[in-house]
């Protein structure tokens, strides 16, 4: 088993193409590059807000009562 060369990777993807077709694969990679590039766009909005709330929930001083 020498593993997968070019030859039946490129026999694959005729395979896939035919099977699904331009319109659909094109669609399919838009798709993906617009989930990705949502993705990375939460994980960045993420990180600000995940360090303001920590500084929100430290109350500013504490309170203790006598008896």
């Amino acid at each position: 088993m020498e593993g997968i060369s070019i030859a039946k990777l490129l026999i694959i993807g005729a395979l896939i193409v035919l099977l699904f077709g331009t319109n659909k694969l094109r669609s399919l990679g838009g798709d993906l590059g617009s989930a990705i590039k949502g993705f990375k766009k939460a994980m960045k909005d993420e990180e600000p807000t995940a360090a303001k709330t920590t500084a929100e929930d430290v109350p500013a001083e504490r309170v203790t009562h006598k008896e």
